[in-house]
């Protein structure tokens, strides 16, 4: 028998978007839209099938037609499934039908891939936490493949962002204990402040102390029912409540600035979560009146986009920590070179630390609840970690492109407040080991994520071989990291 073409996993998520081209869109009555969706079936022996939704019968979704009606009586033990949406979740499907993420489960696939995550409340990451729990290996798509299908389900995720706010979430499968309700809080306990600053902007016409205002915080899982009162949940608490630190001790921010003269100043933002990074963006601006050293027509957008970029990191902090980790909280730490903004948790699997270092990482939520409160606020991006906006803002602002690292039990987003920050930043244990010419190499390095020795060379107005030794020097410090062989070969920051 001939042997089975082998594909990468590449071209395994660009079948499945082909095949998501395909779609057929079921007749509604209702106009909710219909999302395309692709499946792609790796078989262990190398067989690849294929499905799409609507494919042999209106409205069946991609996985269901692959597993259900093309393999019903085949074994699938050890096969990888690439699907370009979220496969639905237990509690999803009425019963008695079961939920496509059941389905892959009961069909022993081992890996897989995923295009997008669903924003309709009834899987909205669920699915993924499903599979994962049952010992199923994921991945994300390509950061630029997701983008493509989510510009083709367009429609879709944006209905199903607003259903999001029109009904409740499911209780089958539960991602944070912070979803559930708190019996020690109550309603009073609540900001008005911080529930009218949510209203204004999200853009939400009822008043806080209307019903139905207090009904769509039901709908969002941010108020639960117990019993026969109505209290908040955790991540209600979180966003809303006045003292959040009394109920949950690993809420909040704290502020640190290191003044160049050896003095430093400390504040603790430990009030609702919706109005703490206004608060510490305010701080800043109170204290570090001019954090760029521009002396051009440009430092007031300059600052500005600096801010911007701290303003995006605390959210992203604040939003996609691990709420787990009671004994650590969100940090704040400046210095006259930097902006460091500590998050408690490793980055949600399957997101590696690679990917966020190189820009490139999926877009994935550990925290859909409190995503979804601050993009409707306008505080984040609806579906990602908004880096590439920061790398963008890095750029415009002339300044080191920010970079990632992980201090037990943190994930470390730094910050540089000039263009020689990233250097400075180095230590005095590496500087003493660079040149002045190779120090000036490094904070030119600091603005781009990959270069290569020609480009350096360029950049630096240096010959090729004085380009390779300061390459090779970076490489040896672990500065960078050597990617490829011969003339294709980049170096990435390390």
């Amino acid at each position: 028998m001939a042997s089975q073409p082998k594909f990468t996993p590449r071209e395994l998520m660009e079948k499945a978007i082909s095949v998501m081209k395909q779609s057929v869109a079921e007749a509604r009555p209702d106009g909710k839209a219909s999302p395309l969706v692709g499946a792609v079936l790796v078989k262990p022996d190398g067989v690849v099938e294929t499905a799409h939704r609507g494919e042999l019968r209106e409205g069946d979704h991609a996985e269901f037609t692959l597993l259900e009606r093309k393999n019903r009586s085949n074994r699938l033990d050890g096969s990888i499934l690439f699907a370009t949406l979220e496969p639905c979740a237990p509690g999803a499907r009425n019963h008695p039908k079961l939920s496509c993420a059941e389905r892959i489960v009961n069909a022993r696939i081992k890996e897989v891939w995923i295009g997008i995550h669903d924003p309709d409340p009834t899987v909205d990451r669920r699915g993924i936490a499903f599979l994962q729990r049952h010992g199923v290996t994921i991945h994300m798509f390509d950061r630029d493949l997701q983008e493509e299908i989510e510009a083709a389900n367009k429609d879709f995720i944006a209905q199903a962002v607003e259903r999001r706010a029109a009904r409740e979430a499911p209780e089958e499968v539960v991602l944070s204990t912070l979803e559930n309700p708190v019996g020690t809080a109550d309603l009073s306990d609540f900001s008005q402040e911080a529930l009218e600053r949510y209203r204004t902007h999200s853009k939400i016409e009822e008043a806080t102390n209307s019903d139905r205002f207090r009904r769509r915080l039901v709908q969002q899982g941010l108020l639960k029912a117990k019993g026969t009162k109505i209290v908040p949940a955790g991540f209600g608490v979180l966003l809303f409540g006045e003292s959040p630190r009394d109920v949950m001790p690993q809420a909040g921010l704290l502020g640190t600035i290191h003044y160049s003269d050896g003095t430093e100043e400390v504040r603790d933002f430990d009030g609702p979560m919706v109005l703490v990074p206004e608060q510490a963006i305010q701080w800043l601006k109170d204290k570090l009146p001019n954090p760029i050293d521009r002396r051009d027509a440009h430092r007031k957008d300059a600052t500005e986009d600096l801010y911007e970029l701290v303003r995006e990191g605390i959210v992203n902090a604040l939003v996609h920590r691990n709420y787990d980790i009671r004994g650590a909280k969100c940090q704040l730490v400046v210095t006259p070179d930097t902006i460091t903004i500590k998050s408690p948790g490793e980055p949600v699997k399957p997101i590696r630390l690679d990917q966020l270092q190189s820009f490139s990482a999926p877009m994935l939520s550990r925290n859909p609840l409190l995503h979804y409160v601050f993009a409707r606020m306008e505080l984040a991006e609806e579906r990602g970690l908004g880096l590439r906006s920061m790398k963008a803002r890095a750029a415009s602002a002339g300044l080191p492109l920010p970079t990632y690292g992980w201090e037990e039990p943190y994930l470390v987003l730094t910050l540089y407040r000039n263009a020689e920050g990233a250097t400075r930043s180095l230590g005095e244990g590496i500087l003493a080991q660079l040149s002045r010419e190779e120090q000036r190499g490094w904070t030119l390095l600091s603005g781009r994520g990959i270069t290569t020795q020609s480009a350096y060379a360029r950049a630096m107005n240096v010959t090729a071989r004085t380009a390779q030794r300061h390459l090779g020097h970076f490489v040896e410090l672990g500065l960078l990291k050597r990617v490829g062989q011969g003339p294709s070969t980049e170096y990435l920051k390390g």
